[in-house]
């Protein structure tokens, strides 16, 4: 959760010509969200769900740009269809550049981490070892 107002930072393909979205909290709470910003060429999302503010706990965001090679970071997320998975890694490498499958864009500045990405851990946060996130 990025604020109290239940807007959540995702990889855009994950929202990627839905129609539905519903999101699940940890203590089994599901409301529905609709998307309010998309950027495909750097694969990022904006969605809005709606919710009880007082029932939200925004995450803590860290600065990137401080991340070293080899330190600690986490992934969570739910893949394979898994629910509430977590791995842990390194950072692999900072700075890097991805060139976009979907344009001549470029994503620049992008944290490498060798913490296990699997498919369904798309739009989840990357964390530090003190729960701020990373990247996403």
């Amino acid at each position: 959760m990025l604020d109290k107002q239940g807007r959540i930072v995702t990889n855009d393909h994950v929202v990627e010509g839905t129609s539905q979205i519903e999101v699940t909290f940890l203590d089994g709470t599901t409301v529905h969200a609709k998307v309010v910003g998309q950027d495909p060429s750097s694969d990022l999302a904006v969605i809005q769900a709606d919710v009880n503010p007082s029932l939200l706990q925004p995450v803590d965001l860290g600065d990137s740009a401080s991340l070293v090679v080899g330190q600690q970071v986490f992934a969570i997320g739910n893949p394979f269809g898994q629910m509430w998975t977590m791995t842990s890694g390194i950072v692999s490498a900072v700075g890097r550049t991805i060139h976009s499958g979907t344009s001549s864009y470029s994503i620049p500045e992008v944290v490498q981490t060798d913490a296990s990405i699997n498919p369904g851990n798309s739009g989840g946060p990357l964390l530090d070892s003190e729960g701020r996130v990373r990247g996403n």
